[in-house]
């Protein structure tokens, strides 16, 4: 695992789209190249505080998750995903990445390599929900958005971890 000083860090902000959400508050952050093949990305997750993890894809449909952060570590091969909605932007995943979504954050696989899979997990193994950005779900859902706190601590580097310093 790369040290924290070597990490390059993309901040992507969203806009809402009146479907998808995304946050105002936070912005996604993707930490490049930062999980090496023979690191457990899984345990380390865990040492963080970030569980209920599971292992698959992403779903090939724009969602978000109203009442939790959710990261996605690249744990094989590469895909291209969209981020933030119709609107938002197309971005390569590949393994040893990470992406942490503030709640709201619209995600979407858009193309994937045949072995790509990535590991999700959530700050304190919250449960999450499913949206779609359906009209009736609104309300509530940009709701319990705004209620979801900064987590303890980063999904990679603890504590004292990159995030703290996009998310005040």
């Amino acid at each position: 695992m790369k040290r924290q000083d070597e990490v390059k860090v993309q901040a992507l902000y969203f806009m809402d789209d009146g479907s998808i959400p995304n946050n105002s508050q936070f912005p996604l952050l993707i930490y490049k190249s930062v999980m090496e093949a023979e690191d457990e990305a899984m345990q380390v997750l865990y040492q963080n505080h970030w569980s209920n993890a599971w292992r698959n894809g992403v779903f090939p449909y724009h969602h978000y998750h109203s009442n939790s952060h959710e990261v996605l570590v690249v744990d094989s091969g590469s895909a291209l995903l969209q981020m933030g909605g119709e609107n938002g932007e197309q971005l390569e995943a590949q393994q040893g990445d990470v992406f942490i979504l503030p709640a709201g954050t619209g995600h979407k696989l858009l193309e994937k390599q045949a072995d790509f899979s990535v590991i999700g997990a959530y700050p304190n193994g919250q449960d999450y929900d499913i949206c779609y950005g359906k009209k009736e779900e609104r309300p509530e859902k940009l709701n319990n958005i705004n209620e979801v706190l900064i987590p303890d601590n980063d999904p990679i580097y603890g504590k004292q971890g990159i995030l703290f310093s996009y998310w005040r």
